[in-house]
């Protein structure tokens, strides 16, 4: 019976934000009410598990990826992020461009959320395809792939920080084997894939960019744009592997463990680049105050469907659903990572949205954590990679790139689609790959 419950609920769940289009956290909530009543649960014990799922759901994840937002904010409004892709494509010169594109998409990417990427970046495509003459979308999908995979595998993206919250998995650890999962992915999607796609003819709508330029000369400095973007990074994979090697206790050892704190590291990034590419640029604080409320507004959405996931989690849990599933998958003959992202990868395809698909799936997968010895980081990454499977009609994403590209559905489907595919299936193999070593 729970497990008719769990795929009635999940099919429930797919109806109402795909077909219904009923706003995600209400689906939510909706969803785990049901299942929690329909599997014996009391009024009460149902609603206060609702209400304990989302607050401990968000806790420090509502720091982690509002500071992540208003450093995402920081760096696009000031410029550094049109810097950082400047500078690397002079390195790689018109010849080698597709591997420019493709490191300053996944720079650009850590920081910034994909949307907000999206809205960057696209510009600067259309720029280099002209200057370049190269085709567009062999220009794009580098770039693009990039973000995408940072969104998809790295905290302090709200999906992966989101999932490795639940998982308990270590944040600096998921980033750095993220990191190290997202080379080939993005390699083979990217720069591999793109140069494929000559034949695709885009013909891109002109009169969507209307964001303010900043002037060349004012642009932030390469070293500073290119340390405020990487710093949540630098501190997170030093400080964490750092604490753990420290033996006793001191101050120094405090500090340190301080500043492995995932909120921490990310709210000194944050204050660096008000600095940096704020203050020291010639802003006033009223108007980088106005960004970072901007930056809160543009995340609050993302933050109430995390809500949302956290509270079917939590009622899979204590109506004993997820107990039951963990004892049934326990056996199966499935690895516990390549079901993981199956199931992710499904909910995806249905769904559209690959925050909904990682967090949903984590309700569904944690009793194998308790049963089987698999690395919590590496358990994030599959899921995270099943979330971005195959992009379509029912994703945002999808219609983002269609309308910005000015393309067919068919040919979205051929290039954006395809591209999404091959990040999924990639990131799976390098998890595999990856757990064999670690």
């Amino acid at each position: 019976m729970p497990l008719i419950l769990t795929l009635i609920g999940i099919l429930t769940l797919v109806f109402l934000v795909a077909f219904v289009r009923l706003d995600t956290f209400i689906s939510f909530v909706l969803v785990a009410l049901g299942i929690g009543l329909a599997s014996g649960m009391e009024v009460v014990a149902v609603g206060k598990s609702i209400q304990t799922g989302i607050g401990g759901t968000l806790g420090e994840l509502v720091l982690i990826i509002g500071f992540g937002a208003m450093l995402g904010r920081l760096v696009a409004e000031s410029g550094a992020a049109r810097r950082i892709t400047d500078v690397l494509i002079g390195w790689f010169g018109i010849k080698n461009i597709r591997w420019g594109l493709a490191l300053a998409g996944f720079v650009i990417g850590i920081p910034l959320f994909y949307n907000a990427g999206f809205i960057i970046v696209v510009p600067l495509i259309f720029t280099i395809a002209a200057s370049s003459r190269l085709p567009l979308m062999s220009v794009a999908v580098p770039m693009l792939s990039a973000l995408s995979v940072a969104h998809g595998y790295l905290p302090p993206h709200p999906s992966p920080s989101a999932v490795a919250g639940q998982l308990n998995a270590n944040i600096g650890q998921t980033l750095l084997y993220g990191i190290i999962v997202a080379i080939p992915a993005i390699i083979i999607a990217g720069p591999i894939f793109g140069k494929t796609l000559t034949h695709i003819k885009a013909t891109p709508n002109s009169d969507l960019f209307n964001r303010k330029e900043v002037p060349t000369q004012n642009l932030p400095g390469t070293f500073i744009s290119f340390l405020v973007a990487l710093l949540p990074v630098i501190l997170l994979t030093t400080f964490g592997p750092l604490k753990n090697a420290m033996a006793g206790e001191s101050i120094l050892k405090t500090i340190v463990t301080l500043l492995a704190e995932p909120y921490i590291g990310m709210l000194l990034s944050v204050l660096t680049a008000i600095y940096a590419l704020g203050i020291r640029q010639g802003q006033s604080m009223k108007a980088i105050t106005k960004d970072l409320e901007e930056a809160v507004k543009a995340v609050a959405p993302i933050l109430l469907v995390i809500a949302g996931a956290g509270a079917l989690k939590q009622v899979f849990s204590d109506s004993g659903t997820s107990k039951y599933i963990g004892s049934l998958l326990a056996d199966a003959a499935i690895p516990p990572l390549l079901l993981a992202w199956g199931i992710a990868a499904f909910i995806r395809v249905c769904v559209g949205s690959a925050t909904v698909a990682g967090l949903t799936t984590v309700g569904i997968i944690l009793p194998l954590l308790q049963s089987q010895p698999i690395k919590p980081e590496l358990m994030v990454l599959a899921i995270g990679s099943g979330s971005l499977m195959f992009s379509h009609i029912n994703d945002g994403g999808f219609w983002l790139f269609k309308e910005y590209f000015n393309l067919s559905i068919g040919q979205t489907i051929r290039t954006w689609s395809l591209m999404e595919t091959i990040v999924s299936i990639v990131g799976l193999l390098g998890v595999l790959a990856l757990n064999l070593v670690v």
